[in-house]
């Protein structure tokens, strides 16, 4: 669950710090008085794309942190598939953002904004105030209904998805392979040129280094001949030279050397130097005899080398790019040599991967079939706990035109709210307000179905009020009995079932207006229902009333 939320320099917020509790978690405030900038600020610290005017005016940087405790089995088990250990029971996300860059971290290892949303994917859901619209696209329909048989249809929506690849590869290449008779033989006359071109330079891997290599020495030969035939001169080959010196040096040592042996220590070091100066003058003569510099090498060195580097500016950066494509060209003459047999084979490795997908798409589409009847036999039942009081919910598959890379079903979710109507697609029956409940009670199952914990509904109430809400109050209630809850409203009827309410309210502080969060007591919390209930003049009787309210829910909590 979300423990912690620390928040600094963001939009209103100078700093502010929020200790969340188990069960029903209620945010509420006035309009404006920074409610979307606390879900916002969640959104952020698990990976959200940062938003320039996010940053509070004249500060360096903004900060948002999260500590999630982890005692799930499950969730630390998918957890340690993507490399994160939770550090006794807890993990820390967080994200600060300098100069409009996020840098997001994991228990203070850097990590990637992708890699950010899949650890949070584990740990929390989140319900915008929106959301409930994408019930209206039929792709949604999909992704809820593959959410829900994820355990079963992973493996082999996987495997469809490589199928469809592997098909798409087939299809595209049996398309480029339509070309008229004219076509072919121009193509087949260029393949043969380039062949032809690339296998008279007789290549080998590794010879343009080489030839690099003694090119560098050649065009440089004098300074080479000049820079060794002085060495050699100082080492051996003139009056007063290395050689020379240590011989007489070593003289001296050698009439001394008998009376003291530290001295005769001397003498063998400096003749192993004298030994190492004429093995190094050897060498140098005889690096002097071999080495020719003569002008027919370099220039057919220089010849072959740009030779080299014309194929490579055709087929490729190296040699073994240009064998390579020479493999490649070859394979594409004996293909267009040999058409007929090629399109053949072509079409039927397409037939084949057709009946692989279609395999596939078949599996699929059966999984899903099964699950569709649990799903929305399950959403139904929340539904009729959300005041649909005489509900249908089904699920309609159709085919799509073509495969795709989630198979061949097009499916939708249908309703029926009143007695002896039809079911119809969500869009031409379901209002704002039943979206919204829809969502919840889809996300009610969903819930059941995952080892997510915490969820954080912004502003589900959308378009509901009277005893609907106070049914969707009840059904947060239950929802938190099994998940933490945290839930931004403007309802009173939700906000009662509190285990916990937060108020979020604007001050001017030092001529600025900042945004702080704190929790409520009892006492504080039946007075700000008591303004969701009044408004702007709350008399004795709407405290009363929130008070009773609160009593009310009580009762239900403990049933």
């Amino acid at each position: 669950m979300l423990q912690n939320l620390h928040v600094k320099n963001l939009a209103l917020i100078d700093e502010t710090e929020v200790d969340f509790k188990n069960g029903l978690n209620i945010l509420s405030g006035e309009t404006g008085a920074g409610k979307s900038i606390i879900i916002g600020s969640i959104n952020l610290a698990l990976g959200e794309k940062v938003q320039k005017e996010m940053l509070r005016e004249n500060a360096d940087y903004a900060l948002v942190e999260l500590i999630f405790s982890v005692t799930d089995e499950k969730q630390k088990e998918l957890l340690r598939e993507l490399d994160v250990f939770p550090e006794n029971d807890e993990v820390i996300l967080s994200r600060k953002i300098v100069n409009g860059r996020g840098v997001a971290k994991v228990n203070a290892e850097s990590v990637p904004a992708s890699k950010m949303r899949e650890i949070a994917s584990i740990l929390i859901d989140i319900h915008g105030q929106h959301e409930h619209q994408s019930l209206l696209s039929k792709k949604k329909h999909l992704e809820i209904l593959d959410d829900y048989a994820k355990e079963e249809i992973f493996d082999p929506k996987e495997k469809l998805r490589e199928a469809y690849k592997n098909y798409r590869a087939l299809l595209e290449e049996l398309k480029a392979a339509d070309v008229d008779e004219e076509e072919r033989l121009r193509e087949i006359s260029f393949l043969e040129y380039e062949i032809k071109e690339i296998e008279e330079a007789d290549l080998k891997e590794g010879e343009d280094e080489a030839l690099e290599a003694d090119y560098r020495k050649f065009s440089n030969g004098k300074k080479i001949m000049e820079a060794v035939n002085a060495a050699y001169q100082y080492t051996g080959d003139q009056s007063e030279n290395v050689s020379e010196l240590t011989g007489r040096a070593l003289r001296e040592l050698n009439a001394a050397s008998a009376y003291d042996e530290k001295v005769k220590g001397l003498e063998e070091q400096l003749l192993e130097i004298d030994n190492l100066v004429n093995d190094f003058n050897r060498e140098l003569a005889d690096y002097i005899d071999e080495t020719e510099f003569d002008d027919e090498t370099f220039y057919q060195m220089e010849k072959r080398l740009d030779e080299l580097n014309h194929l490579k500016s055709k087929y490729g950066s190296t040699i073994a790019d240009i064998l390579s494509e020479l493999e490649k060209k070859q394979s594409r003459l004996q293909q267009l040599q040999d058409f007929d047999q090629y399109i053949g084979n072509l079409k039927q490795k397409l037939a084949d991967a057709e009946q692989e997908l279609k395999k596939y798409c078949d599996k699929v589409s059966k999984i899903r079939k099964k699950y569709a009847k649990k799903l929305t036999g399950a959403v139904t039942e929340a539904l009729k706990d959300l005041n649909f009081l005489d509900v249908k919910f089904e699920m309609e598959f159709g085919q799509t035109a073509d495969y795709t890379a989630n198979g061949t079903d097009d499916p939708e979710f249908l309703i029926s709210t009143n007695p002896g109507e039809p079911v119809k697609p969500l869009g031409k029956v379901a209002s704002g307000g039943e979206l919204s409940r829809i969502m919840l009670a889809i996300k009610t199952v969903l819930a059941d179905q995952d080892a997510i914990e915490t969820l954080i509904f912004d502003e589900i109430d959308s378009g509901i009020s009277g005893r609907t809400a106070q049914m969707v109050s009840e059904k947060m209630n239950v929802l938190a009995r099994n998940h933490q809850i945290i839930c931004i409203t403007h309802l009173p009827q939700i906000a009662a079932m509190a285990d916990a309410h937060y108020l979020i309210e604007k001050s001017v502080e030092n001529r600025t207006t900042v945004s702080k969060i704190r929790c409520l007591s009892n006492e504080e919390s039946i007075g700000e229902l008591a303004r969701m209930l009044g408004g702007v003049e709350i008399t004795d009787k709407v405290r009363e009333s929130a008070r009773e309210m609160k009593e009310l829910a009580h009762q239900k909590k403990c049933q």
